[in-house]
């Protein structure tokens, strides 16, 4: 479980964050969701602690994060996963060397351990026997399951996916939407979607938190969706509606 409590972030005066709160639930996919520069990459920034919030408190479990000591901010970066928008493989390393590089940061395991690990999420994500393939030589969505297969290495308790679907035709869309909630109820994992894609809000938003001009507008499972009452969420589906149709 993730807890965020009244985030405020600014940038040179202008308010992107204004008083976030909610809660990210385990086992579950939790969506943050709308438009372009609503605030939903700002705010997942401030909760893995890539920038720090103005005001407010982060925390993971019973531990608080946003003014923790560097050795327990340490131990709870440990725990987490990412599954970046564009892959972020490193093209200079094979599949296997990439799965392996977060064993090789932030553990010390046994080289053959290390293996057996990696073999195991590799396979996991559909990708047995791939090892030696570079990035290069895999298909987009090929890539995203080795991202998402060095997000779980390190038995992560969290798992952050910015834009997972991004430049994906939307067959493979749904394969990564499936992949990521099968993971995260087969692992108990907490797992943080951001998105503007409707098809993965209405396939795994079991908890959707949509943003609006810097506060939390509106927030619901997938199956709330058509009742939420709230003018600019529901100006907000439509419009992605909309636009699927006619791509």
């Amino acid at each position: 479980m993730i807890k965020i409590e009244n985030i405020h972030k600014s940038f040179q005066g202008k308010t992107i964050l204004n008083g976030i709160s909610g809660v990210f639930e385990q086992g579950k996919p939790n969506l943050i969701i709308g438009a372009s520069g609503t605030g939903k990459s700002v705010l997942l920034k401030c909760i893995v602690g890539l920038i720090a919030p103005d005001e407010g408190h982060i925390y993971y479990g019973d531990k608080e994060f946003t003014n923790a000591s560097r050795d327990t901010k340490t131990e709870i970066r440990r725990e987490i996963g990412m599954l970046f928008q564009g892959g972020a493989l490193f093209d200079s390393k094979t599949v296997e060397e990439n799965v392996m590089f977060p064993l090789d940061v932030l553990t010390k395991m046994p080289p053959e351990e290390k293996i057996d690990r990696v073999n195991f999420c590799l396979k996991r994500v559909g990708l047995e026997g791939q090892n030696k393939k570079m990035p290069s030589e895999i298909s987009g969505g090929m890539q995203k399951r080795v991202g998402i297969a060095r997000a779980i290495v390190n038995n992560s308790h969290f798992l952050f996916c910015d834009e997972p679907n991004s430049g994906l035709d939307p067959q493979t869309s749904i394969l990564i939407d499936d992949l990521i909630l099968e993971i995260t109820e087969e692992f108990n994992i907490t797992t943080l979607v951001v998105t503007h894609d409707m098809n993965s809000v209405l396939g795994i938003g079991s908890k959707i938190m949509f943003l609006y001009e810097g506060i939390k507008c509106w927030e619901g499972t997938k199956d709330e969706i058509t009742d939420s009452g709230v003018t600019e969420f529901d100006d907000f589906v439509f419009a992605n509606k909309v636009m699927q149709r006619l791509r």
